[in-house]
């Protein structure tokens, strides 16, 4: 066995592991928290759907943009200090977001919130790396930290639903106060003293390269159904997306110490492992986006239900993350990783079938635990197989490469399948309700998002009319919901074939 050099760490490594789980939990519970009240802030605040999306995505998005370049110093100054000032900040910003008073500011209160999310993320698998040496206990230490991001994916609405239930939309980001303070508290006397002992320098001009063409591409995505595919606005962000990232490539190979050293990617084992971590979270976001707007949209469901109907969801990708690091040791990544991605692809193509009223105990839940088992299949042997292909040292920016996979891929998930819907949605609701005698003015309004479609509803001249309003915005919302989950099981199915061609099934060196 491979012992860490400070045997105090060594003993502790079993109680360091829940302390990073519970700084790990937090961010990513707030990656997904919002989702539930989504409703409640299309209401409130009269967030749109391209609003709504940008309240979820200016979180991942700041998120994903920061990864590298906090992966970066935590292997350089330290990875506890980046911990301990990420947690400052995102509990600051959370207070901050709460108490936002318009869809504006908490866009940019949650921006804010990724900063401190970027730096925590990256560093607690560095550090389980850093403490794990032996292959196999390294194994089962990410099975379990994927693990606890599965159930954090989950356990998000149905908290978001709880509190919801009983206070008001902002105490989704103060629950993070006491919890931020308990792991800060944990994190000073426990959390080893970890970095690069050859640590590199910062890479300013890949670091703006990143965020631009990053933030570029999903502002092109989520707006391109208002400004249209095809205009010249739209084209012209997609040509400069494609140039940034072309540049990025280039000043990133010429680099003698690059933010992102794009050369490991010739490794087959990191390159399809970090692909198909993107394509899960790509799915699982898009899907957990709009499938609470249906609970609470279309179903009726309140915001607590709504969270409570996701468990099947919770327990799925919390027993089957730990079993797939096991079986990926067992049977190989390859087989793993391909039949996970398939799982999710199948899940959606039967949320794709699913009418406004299926059956929840039949068609719904048996979906999700298709979604819930795929991602835990995914998840930490694809970690395992990024993290194992990088030495110990370079674990912070390992880290940040994986997690780079799963924010960009989030990150695009909802702006794509929030985009997909837009573009369906909006036609649809205009063509149901247009022979109803409504203003036109009124119209424009329903189709921003469903919520103010059930907002128009309420306008009609009579009961019967608001009836069939409201049946007119379900209808136009599954016309939607069903083009969304039908993209998302092509993406999911064309990275289970990429998964199964490219992932090798054993480590190899770089």
């Amino acid at each position: 066995m491979n012992i860490h050099p400070n045997l105090v760490v060594q003993k502790r490594r079993w109680l360091i592991l829940p302390v990073l789980c519970i700084s790990l939990f937090m961010v990513v519970v707030d990656n997904l928290i919002i989702n539930v009240a989504l409703p409640t802030l299309s209401r409130e605040l009269g967030a749109s759907t391209s609003g709504l999306q940008w309240i979820v995505d200016s979180y991942a998005l700041v998120f994903a943009c920061l990864l590298l370049a906090f992966g970066a110093l935590g292997d350089r100054l330290g990875r506890k200090g980046v911990i301990q000032f990420g947690m400052v900040a995102f509990v600051a910003c959370s207070v901050w977001a709460s108490f936002a008073e318009s869809t504006g500011a908490l866009i940019i209160a949650r921006g804010a919130m990724g900063i401190g999310a970027a730096a925590i993320f990256p560093a607690t698998l560095a550090i389980v790396i850093d403490v794990f040496r032996d292959p196999v206990e390294r194994a089962k230490a990410i099975g379990v930290w994927s693990a606890v991001s599965g159930m954090a994916v989950a356990f998000g609405p149905i908290s978001g639903g709880i509190l919801l239930e009983h206070f008001y939309w902002g105490s989704v980001f103060l629950i993070n106060l006491p919890v931020g303070i308990i792991a800060l508290a944990l994190g000073a006397v426990l959390i080893p003293s970890s970095k690069d002992p050859n640590p590199r320098a910062i890479d300013m001009r890949g670091f703006i390269l990143s965020i631009a063409m990053v933030g570029l591409l999903v502002f092109t995505v989520i707006e391109g159904p208002h400004q249209g595919w095809m205009s010249f606005r739209t084209l012209a962000s997609f040509a400069v997306t494609i140039m940034l990232f072309a540049l990025f490539i280039l000043c990133e190979l010429k680099t003698d110490e690059p933010l992102l050293d794009v050369r490991v990617f010739r490794n087959p084992r990191i390159s399809a492992a970090t692909g198909s971590i993107s394509t899960a979270f790509f799915v699982l976001f898009g899907f957990t986006f709009l499938v609470t707007q249906y609970f609470q949209f279309v179903r009726g469901y309140s915001t607590l239900s709504s969270g409570l109907h996701t468990l099947p969801f919770a327990f799925g990708a919390g027993i089957t993350a730990p079993i797939a690091a096991r079986l990926a040791l067992k049977f190989g990544t390859k087989r793993i990783v391909a039949h996970g991605l398939l799982n999710m692809s199948i899940g959606l193509v039967m949320m794709g079938f699913s009418g406004a009223n299926a059956s929840y105990w039949g068609m719904i839940v048996i979906a999700m635990l298709f979604l819930a088992t795929g991602l835990g299949l995914v998840t930490s042997p694809a970690t395992d197989a990024v993290m194992g292909s990088l030495p110990a040292e370079r674990a912070g920016i390992g880290s940040a490469i994986n997690d780079v996979g799963r924010e960009v891929g989030g990150t695009l998930g909802v702006a794509i399948s929030g985009s997909v819907f837009a573009s369906l949605y909006g036609p649809k609701i205009g063509e149901l309700i247009g022979n109803f005698g409504m203003p036109d003015e009124a119209v424009a309004i329903a189709k921003e998002s469903a919520g103010a479609g059930f907002v128009v509803a309420e306008m009609a001249p009579t009961p019967e009319a608001a009836e069939a309003i409201r049946s007119a915005v379900s209808e136009a919302f599954m016309h939607g919901f069903h083009a969304a989950s039908f993209t998302g099981a092509g993406v999911a199915l064309v990275g289970s074939l990429c998964a199964w061609k490219f992932l090798p099934a054993r480590n190899r060196s770089i």
